[in-house]
């Protein structure tokens, strides 16, 4: 306030101004969350409670088919006989009676007792909330086809203050497009006069279930939010005036027809060349069980580099137990990346020596998760107040990915390419799992790694480079974080291959990725269950070694129709008018498909269908994928290395820390590479050295080694002192 109160009139209104309408939004986004959170859990809960229960009594019959044909020939041999005289000497009563309760535990049975359980919960609980919820958030859609759940919402709020078990005959209460049929029984109940009526507890329930659905697929909008806002703000206003040069910034062109008859060349070739070669491909086969089976055998072993753990050791002799603080100090000294960090005044108390010194010791305690009290325990005239001050006043965000871009293109500089090759154009990208405090809306349990926490998305290039970070919920979209990252890095590196695991491909990703020229290279967990899609229609024995794995045709007329919005949305992405996340919740699997999506979903096959001709006939690609994803798995390894403090989990509810942790991590790692690739070049000046490093030593060498670093103990900080690298 103090710092607000400095500026004059017109400034500090506009400040304010500004302030509360950024905040305004925020607060709109999280109660929203809240409210999404509350009917998700409602529903979880309940799901749970009736597993539970029926998982107590319940026992899972197996071999039905044999049961029933052991029935059926004691019923046909005997066809008057008494059921207990018949049929339990051969199955048994036990076996009927747990058939029947399996029955129930799989059918129409199972899910009104999930509903009776949830409805029990609401009553008692959640409805306390919600309707507070409901009253200060105004729900829109641009669909008529929607229009029937804002419409219910109205009633719903209109009825929040009444005991009435059901609503007025006179309402109007719309049932289609809230309720879906097979639940409509659930809703419609007989009073006691016989005459059917609306439940209100089975209809607000129904209500917020539809309008979960809806607004994560935003065809339900709020005004006044950011991510959940209209979603055609999200799309560039001047594309109609621009669209020239849109497409021309995409590389794609004007007519869709020659959009389309290039993609038919590209998989009518794909398509030949993996069914000529199918015959002697060793690595790929295709069984013919039933719609076919993809069999794909294991990358052999390849040799171990020899040199490789020589070369750590002459690092580790030459540099032994290099302080980390040390590591990061020294990059600073050569990259000069403080100078980022400006603050949020207008001007500053500190001389340049001591905030570049306190800097570094937030950085370095923020990125260890040591803490700020840690750090400056030992070192003689720092006390954590002027390190809290630090971090309040000069570390944001903004200038940590500043920083860190600047630690990355130095990397790029510095490295010899008679060692590492030239310039990559290819990254590898994957998340990671960290654990945090749950007190917070970014938290989440993981159902895999079982405990509560957040997932850390990286983009790592080939040497070991992370280029971007972002923090996201573990039930994030692992496409979104994939896009974001690929566009938003700010590095000088140009990006035009993406490896990524299972998690991070879809026929979603493998459209935007076409479309804003990236190459998608996934590494299929499931690639078993692949399909390849034909080209063109009236040609059912075209291919005739890839029959089995074969499916129906691309749908090019859609291709055709939403053409020109795909490309919208596309250009909405590499401008970024809104992050991928909010974009991509248009497109999702629910009943009320987007037109584009149905689109860009045929786009999506054609594009994967080529990649699966490519990566079924070339093991060299394969390969390639695999060592991409590898240098991730590195750079998680790292990860537990550095961030060692308070074993590895992000100790605080606020999401802004929790993102300067994350933040300082990467700094601090990437820092790592930096200095270790110039004690790799400056070891390969002696020529001993150079003349031992075979091909398979240098495939495998990565400066992400940490052997020789000590990231414990008394941390001292002397600016004085270098480490001796000029030979690089």
């Amino acid at each position: 306030m103090h710092e607000l109160r400095r500026h004059p009139d017109p400034i500090r209104y506009g400040l304010v101004a500004l302030f509360c309408s950024v905040r305004a939004q925020e607060i709109t986004d999280n109660l929203t969350d809240l409210l999404l959170h509350l009917v998700h859990k409602m529903g979880v809960n309940a799901e749970k409670r009736v597993d539970k229960a029926m998982l107590e009594d319940c026992k899972r019959v197996t071999g039905k088919t044999g049961l029933l044909f052991h029935l059926a020939e004691a019923s046909l041999e005997h066809p008057k006989g008494q059921v207990d005289e018949v049929m339990y000497p051969v199955v048994g009563e036990q076996t009927l009676r747990d058939l029947v309760k399996e029955y129930h535990a799989t059918g129409r049975f199972y899910r009104e007792k999930v509903h009776t359980v949830m409805r029990g919960s609401y009553s008692h609980y959640y409805r306390r909330m919600v309707p507070q919820l409901l009253s200060v958030l105004p729900f829109h859609s641009n669909n008529d086809q929607h229009q029937p759940v804002i419409e219910a919402l109205a009633l719903v709020q209109q009825y929040a203050g009444s005991r009435r078990r059901f609503y007025d005959e006179d309402d109007e209460v719309p049932l289609d497009g809230v309720v879906p049929k097979e639940w409509q029984g659930t809703v419609v109940e007989p009073d006691r006069h016989g005459q059917p009526r609306i439940n209100r507890i089975n209809y607000e329930m129904q209500t917020l279930q539809a309008l979960h659905e809806r607004v994560r697929c935003k065809e339900i909008w709020l005004p006044g939010a950011q991510r959940y806002r209209n979603p055609e703000d999200d799309l560039p206003t001047d594309f109609p005036a621009q669209r020239t040069a849109y497409y021309q910034a995409l590389k794609q062109p004007l007519d869709p027809e020659t959009f389309i008859a290039d993609l038919q060349h590209q998989m009518q070739q794909a398509l030949a060349t993996l069914d000529a070669g199918m015959p002697t491909n060793p690595g790929v086969k295709i069984l013919q069980r039933p719609q076919g089976w993809l069999q794909v055998s294991k990358l052999e072993r390849l040799p171990e580099p020899l040199n490789l753990a020589h070369l750590k050791m002459e690092i580790t002799q030459r540099w032994p137990m290099t302080s980390l603080l040390d590591v990061l100090k020294e990059t600073d000294l050569r990259v000069g990346f403080t100078q980022h960090f400006t603050g949020t005044g207008t001007r500053t108390a500190l001389d340049p020596d001591t905030l570049q010194r306190r800097l570094l010791l937030c950085l370095f305690g923020l990125g260890t998760n040591a803490g700020l009290k840690r750090i400056c325990t030992t070192l003689p005239g720092e006390s954590e107040q002027d390190l809290v001050y630090v971090r309040r006043r000069y570390l944001h965000p903004d200038a940590l990915r500043n920083a860190i871009a600047e630690v990355v293109n130095a990397i790029f500089r510095v490295r010899a390419p008679s060692i590492w090759g030239e310039g990559t154009t290819a990254c590898a990208s994957d998340a990671k799992h960290f654990g945090a405090w749950d007190q917070n809306l970014l938290s989440e349990w993981h159902l895999r790694y079982g405990g509560r926490g957040v997932a850390v998305y990286w983009h790592v290039e080939k040497h070991a480079t992370c280029i971007y970070s972002q923090l996201k919920t573990v039930a994030s979209s692992e496409v979104a974080a994939m896009l974001e990252g690929l566009l938003r890095h700010g590095t000088e590196m140009a990006v035009e291959k993406n490896y990524v695991d299972s998690g991070g491909q879809s026929l979603v990703a493998f459209a935007f990725c076409h479309l804003l020229n990236f190459q998608l290279l996934p590494r299929l967990k499931g690639i078993h269950r692949q399909k390849l899609s034909r080209p063109t229609t009236g040609e059912p024995d075209a291919y005739p070694h890839l029959q089995a794995i074969l499916t129906q045709p691309i749908r090019w007329d859609l291709i055709r129709r939403q053409y020109d919005q795909m490309i919208k949305y596309a250009t909405a992405l590499r401008l970024g008018t809104a992050d991928a996340q909010t974009i991509l919740k248009r497109f999702t699997r629910s009943q009320f498909q987007h037109p584009t999506y149905r689109a860009i979903l045929e786009l999506g096959k054609a594009i994967k269908t080529v990649f699966l001709c490519q990566y079924l006939h070339r093991e060299p690609l394969r390969r390639e994928i695999h060592d991409g994803l590898q240098v991730i798995e590195n750079w998680n390894s790292a990860n537990d290395f550095i961030f060692f403090g308070k074993g590895g989990e992000i100790a605080t509810n606020r999401v802004e820390d929790q993102e300067l942790a994350i933040l300082s991590l990467h700094l601090l790692q990437i820092s790592l590479v930096y200095i270790n690739t110039l004690m790799i070049q400056q070891v390969f000046t002696d020529s001993t050295w150079w003349e031992r490093m075979q091909p398979d030593d240098l495939r495998a060498l990565t400066p992400l080694i940490y052997a020789h670093i000590n990231p414990y103990g008394t941390f001292e900080l002397n600016m004085q002192k270098r480490l001796h690298l000029e030979a690089a």
